[in-house]
Formats: structure tokens, sequence, C-alpha cells
């Protein structure tokens, strides 16, 4: 069973920084990449990040650039999203996806879904 368990969600205020965790298991680590996508109430859901696990390439949206890191530890399966200087803006739910083969940021390219984290930055 394919499992993607996202974890480091939270209240933080402006500034401040959290990091997300994506844990995925039933199915091959390294054949996919993995994505994490945003969504705040009203708006679509929105690439944030993605990570190839065979080369590690990494993509970025232009709203997080130099803010956000994405990681993954093979060994662990596991992908991580250090996110820093948080703005009110990047308040949304969380969610972290895998997609076979290509990374893309796309959301329509992601076959599993984790269940969401919620991220709340106050002002």
């Amino acid at each position: 069973e394919v499992q993607l368990v996202e974890s480091g969600g939270g209240l933080v205020q402006a500034g401040g920084s959290l990091r997300l965790s994506c844990a995925a298991s039933g199915f091959t680590f390294d054949d996919y990449a993995i994505g994490w996508f945003r969504q705040a109430p009203g708006k679509e859901r929105e690439g944030v990040s993605c990570i190839s696990s065979s080369d590690g390439s990494t993509y970025y949206a232009d709203s997080v650039k130099g803010r956000f890191t994405i990681s993954s530890d093979n060994a662990k399966n596991t992908v991580y999203l250090q996110m820093n200087s948080l703005k009110p803006e990047d308040t949304a739910v969380y969610y972290c996806a895998a997609a076979f083969g290509v990374a893309t940021m796309s959301p329509l390219g992601y076959d599993y879904w984790g269940q969401g984290t919620q991220v709340t930055v106050s002002s």
C-alpha cells in the first residue's frame, strides 16, 4: 500500500521557520519524484517545490526561491521541506505527492498524495 505521511506543520510567527517531512512507503522511492504543494482556502493547489529522487534535481516556485529548501534522504525514503523566513501568505495546507519518473511542478503529474499538514504563519 502506497503511503505518504506529512508532518512538521504548525503555527509560527512571520520570519520564523518550519521543517516539513514526507515519509514515503509502498513504492520504489528512487523511481519517483516527490513534490510539495500547498492549498490556501479559496485558492487552487500550487506547486511549491519538487525533487527527483534519482538524480536530486530540484525545482522551486518563484514565490519560495531563496527561502525554502527541499532535500531527500533516500535511505529513509523521506523528503524534507525546510521553510525559512515564513510569510503570512505561506499559510496553507501543505501536501507531498509522488510522481513516477520526471519531477514536475504541476499537481496533474502526481500519482499519490499525502493527507496534508497545516502551516499557519501569523503576522
